[in-house]
């Protein structure tokens, strides 16, 4: 058997963990100020799922410095996954944000509330909205540059956070303008039934990672492409596995050549076929398996 591996390099993701966590302690003030201003539950509520968002974002910092940890004997591909649990706790937290945005709402819907300093309190909101938003996008960016799903739910969470404050300052505005106080829990509640989707994606999400599901569609659609090149050559393959590990992955391929070939020759070929993969998918691990094309024992137990 011969067998090629290459490890993708893991980059140090740490520093945008340490920004998420800066942003949303940044809006936990900014919001809880403007709550205490106006005493709207939407302010309230839109404050709590800041304090998640903090939480969630040092549970991203814990695991990605656990993720970009080198392999070792215990754990030979790496601690990619440790991303995973970054991305399922993310998911948990905005679920419970939801709830406790719901039961928040449904108490002030019986018990409607005058709000104060309604003016200034928006501005506030506004001002921690697009902070969550710019950090957001930039998570995003790097998320799906380095394949961090840890760095993509922590987006998903400041996403989220940034829609419920948009809700939230519509409520409010309409409080002001028409008087009508049930407005301000009603649209809290409205958001937090949106927030549970996300929620949950993020879970159903984590776990197929932790289940080895296979490389996206468009991934894989790059290997096969890259591999097809080689049938010109004399070189054909089968048994073509794949799965996703956090930032990383696996490609496992049984490559076929000739018999007549020399070791030399196959190896060279392999070495050249793990060049062209790393040159479209660097993040990836690959392991290439030489067998004669004519053996018919080489497409046994594949």
């Amino acid at each position: 058997m011969n067998a090629n591996s290459k490890a993708s390099a893991n980059p140090d993701l740490t520093r945008f963990a340490w920004l998420s966590i800066a942003a949303a302690v940044a809006t936990i003030l900014l919001k809880g100020f403007a709550w205490w201003m106006s005493g709207s539950v939407g302010l309230l509520s839109d404050a709590l799922e800041s304090g998640v968002n903090l939480a969630g974002a040092i549970m991203t910092l814990a695991m990605l410095a656990l993720a970009a940890q080198p392999p070792d004997e215990e754990h030979a591909f790496g601690h990619g996954k440790a991303e995973y649990f970054a991305s399922a706790f993310e998911g948990f937290l905005i679920l419970i944000a939801a709830a406790l945005i719901a039961v928040a709402s449904v108490k002030r819907l019986f018990s409607p509330q005058e709000l104060t300093q309604v003016g200034p309190a928006i501005l506030v909101s506004i001002l921690a909205a697009l902070i969550n938003y710019a950090v957001a996008r930039i998570l995003f960016k790097v998320g799906r540059k380095h394949h961090s799903i840890a760095l993509e739910a922590d987006a998903h969470h400041l996403l989220t956070d940034v829609w419920t404050s948009c809700g939230v300052i519509v409520a409010i505005a309409a409080v002001w303008l028409t008087n009508w106080f049930w407005l301000d829990p009603a649209i809290a509640l409205l958001v937090a039934c949106n927030i549970v989707w996300t929620g949950w994606r993020l879970l159903a999400r984590s776990a197929a990672g932790l289940m080895d599901s296979a490389l996206p569609q468009e991934q894989h659609a790059k290997l096969t492409a890259i591999l097809e090149r080689y049938r010109e050559r004399g070189a054909s393959y089968h048994a073509l596995r794949t799965k996703q590990s956090g930032s990383g992955g696996l490609v496992s391929v049984h490559v076929l050549v000739p018999g007549q070939w020399s070791v030399r020759r196959g190896h060279d070929l392999l070495h050249e076929i793990e060049a062209d993969i790393h040159a479209e998918l660097p993040h990836l691990e690959i392991i290439t398996h030489l067998e004669p094309v004519e053996d018919p024992a080489s497409y046994e137990g594949t």
